[in-house]
């Protein structure tokens, strides 16, 4: 059934990640409803227009003029001027620009719509084979300092998998980085130009994949690293809590059962 409502003052619209015809019904009908469309890049913006046989105005709306254009965006919004928001693929705001502007929109009492589709965590996360249950996405992993360590060093400890986005040029290091502080058999999925012509997939463990990567990879890369396995409970902690069992089965109450157990352990 076709949505009958009239568009939002800001409408953020996910886009295909590759290929043109992942685009959904609402999406195309928000497009062509909106008054303009703020485009990180505006080039792919149009590309994906025309493909669809739309003609809106596009204007830039990326990290260096969002700021600025800020002000006057609202003011236009209270006019009645509708926008749709879009990145250069998939859902925006996913390691995009716009937070802003969608905050500052919902700050000020405007109405923000967000249409679901395509998105490049999502379709990599089911290609790797490892989700099913939950899963951690970090975006960009940090270029270098301690912020870089403490993220590489959370993934790796981190019994879900983490999904991240990462440079042709940086993805070896990366893996390399991952491979030195996770067992030797923890295997990851490398995946590139997801949805598109020349899209590929790498299913290895850490150590296999760096090495592959150093071969060269291009185009946007998506990896899925595998979860952490679980750590071995300590047998001490099993002790304390057979004891405790014992105890409480016993009939004691839990404050006396928990004073026995800490003097006789």
């Amino acid at each position: 059934m076709a949505d009958q409502r009239p568009p939002a003052a800001l409408t953020v619209v996910a886009t295909p990640i590759g290929n043109l015809d992942d685009i959904t019904l609402r999406a195309l009908a928000a497009l062509r409803a909106v008054d303009e469309v703020l485009a990180e890049d505006t080039r792919r913006a149009l590309a994906l227009l025309r493909a669809h046989g739309i003609e809106r105005p596009v204007s830039r709306l990326d990290d260096h003029v969002a700021h600025a254009r800020e002000a006057a965006l609202l003011d236009a919004m209270r006019g009645g001027r509708r926008f749709a928001l879009v990145s250069d693929a998939g859902t925006p705001l996913v390691s995009d620009p716009g937070a802003s502007l969608v905050a500052a929109a919902l700050d000020a009492g405007l109405a923000v719509d967000a249409l679901p589709g395509p998105s490049a965590v999502l379709v990599a996360l089911v290609l790797s084979g490892y989700g099913g249950g939950g899963f951690r996405f970090v975006g960009f992993v940090p270029r270098e300092g301690n912020a870089r360590k403490a993220t590489l060093a959370a993934m790796a400890r981190d019994p879900l998998p983490t999904v991240f986005f990462e440079s042709p040029e940086r993805v070896a290091d990366t893996l390399d980085a991952l491979a030195a502080l996770c067992a030797p058999t923890r295997r990851a999925a490398v995946t590139r130009e997801l949805t598109k012509l020349h899209e590929a997939r790498l299913h290895d463990t850490l150590g296999a994949l760096a090495a592959r990567a150093r071969e060269g990879i291009r185009g946007e890369v998506t990896v899925v690293l595998e979860g952490a396995a679980p750590e071995p409970v300590d047998d001490a902690v099993d002790e304390i809590d057979r004891a405790l069992d014992a105890s409480l089965a016993a009939g004691m109450k839990p404050s006396d059962a928990a004073r026995e157990v800490a003097r006789a352990l």
